[in-house]
């Protein structure tokens, strides 16, 4: 095993997570992903909760099996950490609507997903959508590194191919960025949410630390869940070994920075 920075111990939850409630709560999954509970509406961001391909450090705070319903699944591209197949397809099977880009959709498709009982849709950048009383709006995102590394026969990936969410509840904001290079123009400007999802791995192809740190300092009142770091036990590739012991003296407001455990509740509207 490495010795890289890890998260608190997993915190597993079950059917109670998912019933009617008084607010909105999210759960870490770990990876990129996270449950969503707003007064009983429930949804997944990027889930992965089995069978990944690489070895792990942390413990899913839920299995497949486990979920009793979910209204909506969204997915912010197509690498396998964020549209996990056996995720999804075990998720279509609770009859879950799935919302994504055009090209995520079509790979949706080609995994069934409607067969299995789930509904997929497929969205364009700035399309609006809602899930219940949750309004999703698809953000740009710039996460095309397949065309950086490309494979005999492939396909030439767009910009549209990848996306983030914002999600307006009842009570606030989420913001969902995804995987992507910072695009001064979309992620340091326009309202900032009562929360992001903060990924701040050293990557090329992420935000990089310094442009998740811009990021952060441009939304300085936003609580910052942290995500995309401290599972996958790999200490040599950066968009997996982000330590938030690196953000804690270059954040405006550090006390806004959420080191939750995988599977603990964050609760909105702030107290």
């Amino acid at each position: 095993m490495s010795n890289q920075a890890t998260p608190p111990a997993t915190i597993p939850f079950g059917a109670e997570a998912f019933e009617s409630i008084g607010h909105t709560e999210l759960r870490w999954l770990t990876m990129a992903g996270f449950l969503v509970n707003s007064r009983g509406t429930t949804l997944m961001i990027d889930p992965l909760l089995r069978d990944f391909d690489m070895p792990m450090l942390t413990t899913f705070p839920i299995t497949t099996a486990e979920v009793p319903r979910l209204d909506a699944v969204l997915v912010t591209h197509s690498d396998n950490d964020h549209f996990s197949r056996p995720t999804c397809r075990d998720l279509a099977a609770l009859g879950s609507s799935f919302h994504t880009t055009q090209y995520v959709a079509d790979e949706m498709r080609g995994e069934e997903l409607e067969q299995l009982g789930g509904s997929v849709h497929g969205h364009d950048i700035e399309d609006s959508f809602t899930v219940n009383d949750l309004r999703v709006r698809v953000l740009p995102a710039d996460h095309a590194w397949q065309n950086a590394k490309p494979k005999p026969g492939q396909r030439t990936f767009q910009p549209e191919d990848c996306c983030g969410f914002w999600i307006d509840t009842p009570d606030g904001s989420i913001w969902a960025p995804g995987d992507s290079r910072l695009i001064r123009e979309h992620h340091l400007a326009g309202p900032s949410p009562d929360v992001m999802l903060f990924d701040f791995s050293d990557s090329e192809w992420h935000f990089t630390l310094d442009g998740a740190i811009e990021m952060a300092n441009a939304h300085p009142t936003s609580q910052l869940l942290l995500h995309h770091w401290g599972c996958v036990d790999a200490p040599d590739f950066s968009p997996f070994n982000g330590n938030p012991a690196d953000l804690m003296d270059r954040v405006v407001n550090p006390e806004r920075i959420r080191v939750l455990a995988p599977g603990e509740a964050f609760r909105l509207p702030l107290a």
